[in-house]
């Protein structure tokens, strides 16, 4: 990372079928060793067992589950007169929106299952209804950063 300036923010393309950045951002986090194609494979077989499940827009649930996983506040260390102190920080737009995918794939993987689309489709489903292991990866987060609020006036 450069000293001298700031990184230049890189954003994805949109993805093909829904024109969406949100869900080309979500395909770049699925693909794994550069297999694009078969990312989008399985989140769009995943928006479309949603279409077919909840009678709804996928994207509309998508945006829902997103919505619902990304958490508000979050604990980071900081160092105090010797001692490291999690200091509860509100999280920024990006990242909050960059966890919450993060928790809903690692959340589809941990799932018992067929294929992954279909756990990532319960995953997104269950996370835009306001439960399952992602909504609760969030609570955790959240009762840290309330436990730990003693500490937030070392905010900087």
């Amino acid at each position: 990372m450069s000293r001298r300036a700031r990184a230049t923010k890189r954003i994805p393309r949109a993805d093909s079928r829904y024109n969406s950045r949100t869900i080309g951002r979500f395909i770049n986090k699925v693909m794994q060793r550069g297999k694009k194609t078969v990312s989008e494979g399985l989140v769009y077989g995943a928006f479309e067992i949603i279409q077919e499940k909840t009678k709804k827009s996928p994207t509309e649930v998508f945006e829902q589950a997103l919505k619902n996983a990304g958490p508000m506040v979050e604990v980071k260390p900081r160092r105090v007169g010797g001692a490291t102190l999690q200091v509860p920080m509100e999280v920024p737009s990006d990242r909050r929106q960059a966890l919450a995918m993060r928790w809903i794939i690692a959340a589809a993987k941990a799932r018992p299952g067929k294929s992954f689309s279909d756990r990532l489709a319960a995953e997104l489903m269950d996370a835009a209804a306001g439960q399952g292991a992602t909504i609760k990866k969030k609570e955790e987060v959240l009762k840290q950063a309330e436990a730990n609020r003693a500490f937030a006036h070392y905010r900087w």
